[in-house]
């Protein structure tokens, strides 16, 4: 039983009418409702009382939903489903505009995790190695205003989870390159990252916790199976498409066997690139080494995955702690609360829980 029983507001996205879905993809909403489910009956398992709130398109009825039920706190799943929206941001923004408190990162860290070009100007300007060449492509024309080195990796600017990264994502030239911003352009209605590809390994390290901020086990990408080729790349394909080559062919093990000097540095570049960003409660940052084994982060991950067995939950049963506990563990530290985050409720008869 938890040491404290909470009334949790379990917020999603129920919105259903985005781009059509491959049958077996893990990341379809039919996929996202089950996960709901789940991680609803595993937090009341640990005592808390849980209600499931989803919001699709109808904000009005969302904030009154919510201001009816007063939860204690509000455990945040809600993620984009359509390309290029940025509501993950603006939902966060609200629940705490509402005056409660809320799991995971605030507002304005998760918006730098979904504009990458933005997170990785922060991150360099505070002194923190990532690819180099990293370059924002708004027109097809910005390819010739930059040298490259080849091979170059390009990818929507704003999404996540694997989406617009494929088997031509990994580019040799001036010619290919143009061609996958061009496609961007035009099927994600964004601009295009690229940064040179770095030919190392690739770990995704995993955090816990609030003031006290836990590095988990790391878990390494192991493309060595993969056919020649297909880039070893995390790809859309990799992470979700089950019937895939790449899904296939491409596993994790946890926990890595890494040098310990080398493993420090990587935990220390992790803790201080997600403190960066402002993340708070839970993260996973995505850390990829060059020819020369230095390492250099490719992504802040606020807010990752929860999903039981994999991603965040197998870095922490590699540490010996049970999903369950990784869940009071991300409660807690949301009811800690970010340091300096000051509550100005906008509801009717609200206190200021804290200045």
């Amino acid at each position: 039983m938890a040491r404290h029983s909470l009334h949790v507001a379990l917020i999603y996205n129920a919105y259903r009418e985005a781009a059509p879905e491959m049958p077996d993809d893990r990341g379809s909403t039919d996929e996202l409702r089950k996960f709901v489910r789940h991680l609803a009956y595993v937090i009341r398992k640990l005592g808390h009382r849980v209600t499931l709130l989803p919001l699709a398109n109808d904000l009005m009825k969302f904030q009154r939903r919510l201001t009816r039920l007063r939860p204690d706190v509000v455990f945040n799943q809600y993620d984009d489903v359509v390309h290029g929206a940025l509501y993950e941001m603006r939902v966060a923004a609200l629940v705490r505009m509402m005056g409660f408190p809320m799991t995971g990162s605030s507002a304005l860290a998760l918006g730098l995790c979904r504009y990458k070009y933005m997170a990785i100007s922060l991150l360099q300007g505070a002194g923190l190695p990532v690819p180099p060449e990293s370059r924002i492509l708004e027109r097809i024309g910005d390819v010739g205003r930059n040298r490259w080195k080849y091979p170059v990796i390009v990818h929507p600017a704003q999404e996540h989870a694997g989406i617009g990264l494929n088997r031509d994502s990994v580019v040799h030239s001036a010619t290919a390159l143009r061609h996958q911003v061009r496609l961007i352009l035009r099927d994600y209605g964004q601009a295009a990252l690229a940064q040179r590809f770095l030919p190392g390994r690739e770990f995704n390290i995993g955090l816990l916790g609030g003031k006290r901020l836990r590095v988990l086990p790391f878990a390494e990408v192991n493309y060595e199976k993969l056919p020649p080729e297909i880039p070893p790349i995390m790809s859309y394909a990799a992470k979700w498409l089950a019937n895939s080559v790449e899904f296939k062919k491409t596993s994790v093990v946890c926990p890595a066997t890494v040098d310990p000097a080398l493993e420090s540095r990587i935990s220390r570049l992790a803790i201080d690139s997600f403190r960066a960003v402002g993340g708070w409660g839970y993260g996973r940052v995505d850390i990829r080494l060059d020819e020369n084994q230095e390492p250099y982060v490719l992504e802040v991950n606020c807010n990752p995955c929860v999903e039981e067995d994999v991603a965040l939950a197998r870095s922490a049963a590699a540490a010996g702690i049970a999903y369950p506990k990784m869940l009071q563990m991300i409660l807690d530290a949301a009811m800690e609360r970010p340091p300096f985050d000051v509550d100005v409720p906008m509801l009717p008869g609200s206190k200021v829980l804290r200045t």
